[in-house]
Order: C-alpha cells, then sequence, then structure tokens
C-alpha cells in the first residue's frame, strides 16, 4: 500500500508538465467518437513528440469477430525505433487471455466489463508509465477477416520542457507455446536441474527491471496443472537461478490449488478460472512486481515448469512488462492469427 500511499502524499505538489491526450473523438463535432480498421489494416492511433511520459491507455471496441481481442495487434515504437517495443494481441496485453473480456482491478490493469461472466465489449485500461524522449509511435492492426467496427481510445500524456533522464523505456512481449510433456523424457524420479525446457515468459538483454506478467494457460487435461516452478535467471547466469520458486500457484501469490476461483488484488490475481474440481479448461493469472521490480544489467531469462519437471501438456500463453534501456534485443516473429486463436473457444 506504500506505493498508494506516496500518490496520495505527492498530490499537494505543483505539476510542471502538461497535460495532453491523443483520442478517437470525431473531429466534425459528431458522436462518432471513433475509428475502423479493415481487415489487414494498421491504423496509427498517435504519433507523440517527447519529451513526455504516457500515462493512461484505454480501449473500448466493437468488432464483427468474437476472436478480435487476440487478432488485433497493439504495436508501440519508442524514439523512431524500426523494432516495436510494444507487440502483443490487444487483449492480452490489458491483462485477458483467451480472448475473452472478464472483470477485474489491478493496480496496473483493469478491466470493466460485465461481473462474472463472458462479455464481448469492455472498458480497458493500462496504467504502466511510459516514458520517452523524442517520438511515441502507438499502431493496431487488424489482422481478422472481419471489420473492426469502432475503436475508442485515450493515451493520456503529460510533456515536458527537458529530456528526461535515468529512464527504462516500457516493454511488452507476448509468447505462445504448445508445451509437450517431457515425462517421458525423464529418468524414474523426476527431476529438473538446467530448466532448459520451461516455458518463457521473457529473454531480454540490457539494463532495467521486470515488472511483471500475466500467464493463460488451456489446460485440455482433468488434473492439476500447477507445481511449475518458477525460475529467473539474471545476467547470464546458468544454475542455480537467483530466483528459484516452489511452484505456478505460489509465483502467483496463491496456494493449494486455487481453491478460492476467480479474484482480483492490486499486484496479483486471477481472471480466468477454469474448472474448480478438475483444473481443466481456460485459466489467466497475473503477478505484478510493483512492489519490488526484479533488476538486471545485462540480460533476464523468465521461465516457469509446465507441471513439475515440466510433465504437463498444456498450452501456454503470456504477456511479460518490463523497462529497459534501449536499444532492445528483437522479439521473435509474432505467431500468425491462425496460430494464437487456435485454442480459443467458439
Amino acid at each position: 500500500m506504500s506505493q498508494l500511499i506516496d500518490i496520495l502524499g505527492s498530490l499537494p505538489k505543483l505539476k510542471d508538465y502538461v497535460s495532453k491526450r491523443a483520442s478517437s473523438w470525431d473531429r466534425t463535432g459528431g458522436n462518432r467518437d471513433f475509428i475502423r480498421i479493415e481487415p489487414g489494416e494498421t491504423s496509427t492511433l498517435a504519433e507523440l513528440d517527447g519529451p513526455a511520459s504516457i500515462r493512461h491507455i484505454w480501449f473500448t471496441i466493437s468488432h464483427k469477430s468474437s476472436k478480435y481481442l487476440r487478432e488485433m495487434v497493439l504495436r508501440i515504437y519508442w524514439d523512431g525505433e524500426r523494432n516495436p517495443s510494444v507487440e502483443c494481441p490487444v487483449g492480452d496485453f490489458f491483462g485477458l487471455g483467451h480472448g475473452m473480456l472478464s472483470h477485474f482491478i489491478s493496480l496496473p490493469l483493469s478491466v470493466v466489463t460485465v461481473r462474472n461472466s463472458i462479455s464481448l465489449r469492455g472498458g480497458m485500461n493500462c496504467f504502466f508509465p511510459m516514458p520517452f524522449n523524442k517520438k511515441a509511435k502507438i499502431t493496431v492492426t487488424n489482422e481478422s477477416e472481419e471489420r473492426c467496427n469502432a475503436l475508442y481510445y485515450y493515451i493520456d500524456y503529460q510533456k515536458y520542457e527537458h529530456p528526461l533522464e535515468d529512464i527504462g523505456y516500457f516493454h511488452a512481449w507476448w509468447n505462445m507455446e504448445e508445451c509437450q510433456s517431457q515425462k517421458y523424457l525423464l529418468p524414474s524420479k523426476k527431476v529438473n536441474l538446467d530448466g532448459k525446457a520451461n516455458y518463457l515468459i521473457l529473454d531480454a538483454e540490457g539494463k532495467g527491471h521486470y515488472v511483471g506478467t500475466v500467464v493463460s494457460i488451456f489446460n485440455p487435461e482433468s488434473d492439476w496443472f500447477g507445481e511449475g516452478d518458477d525460475m529467473i535467471f539474471i545476467d547470464g547466469e546458468k544454475w542455480p537461478p537467483s530466483l528459484h520458486g516452489t511452484g505456478t500457484e505460489d509465483y502467483f501469490c496463491g496456494a493449494w490449488g486455487y481453491p478460492c476461483g476467480k479474484y482480483d488484488g492490486l499486484f496479483h490475481g486471477i481472471t480466468l478460472a477454469g474448472d474448480l474440481m478438475t483444473w481443466s479448461g481456460y485459466w489467466t493469472m497475473y503477478r505484478f512486481h510493483l512492489e519490488a521490480p526484479i533488476a538486471f544489467k545485462k540480460s533476464i531469462r523468465v521461465t516457469i515448469e509446465h507441471g513439475h519437471a515440466n510433465d504437463k501438456a498444456t498450452v501456454y500463453s503470456s504477456v511479460a512488462y518490463w523497462y529497459q534501456t534501449e536499444p532492445h534485443k528483437p522479439f521473435p516473429s509474432l505467431p500468425p492469427k491462425e496460430v494464437r486463436v487456435r485454442y480459443l473457444k467458439g
């Protein structure tokens, strides 16, 4: 709660920035306050001049496709770079797994929709600060075969007179893997003493700090998918990692197989919960290291086992959020839309 106390305590201090917004407001003065994006089209939402810092991004979308949250891709570029620092399906970026809208409130991300149900529309918010010194470019690509009928958006930012010093640039990367069970490749006593077969959440080079992740799991089996240890390797270390956990639910601040089901907290929560008796189905969980970001000077590799010693065949996808100096290591190619939506409902 100290972060919230700091926010409240700083309110009386006079501000030396200029508040600005890029949005989809109707330039004719009417009420068509949205943009349309045709299939295959990329729309540039904003090109901002620095020094500045984006403080809030809000989206709500009406789309002909029921899978649009995975089919539409958000990209953000800093200071004229060619490779995006943010590349992520729109829904996953805002903390929504498996292309499903789910109501939750955390400190950096929130989604407002119908409680305790899955909806096709809702208000999606990101409050991660995103400072930059020269330029920011924000785009959305509609990779669906259907038209995006309406994308409403706010991008609120602060403009400064002087360059920003000692800042890391915001990054977000989406990954997906059809994880294969390793149990037939292991000795009778299952062990994992290298982490090489773990699911990869983040692989970055440079100087910065990791601030959290949203992980989504599709578990087709009636079997507990947890017991997968988180392993975070810092600055090229091999074994053991600097941070070694004790199980999937433990890393996400839960325990004993997620008996509570769906919940949302400031730093951790479960936005989608599958079957609480069999642990099968669709699960999405988040953990934000806002109270103590995990720093690295040269590199970081954030991984987690899929089951103990990677013995579970599950489908993982994730978004990693972090800050670092530029240039960053280019991301692998984003999986095509057909792969991203393969395991979605419907």
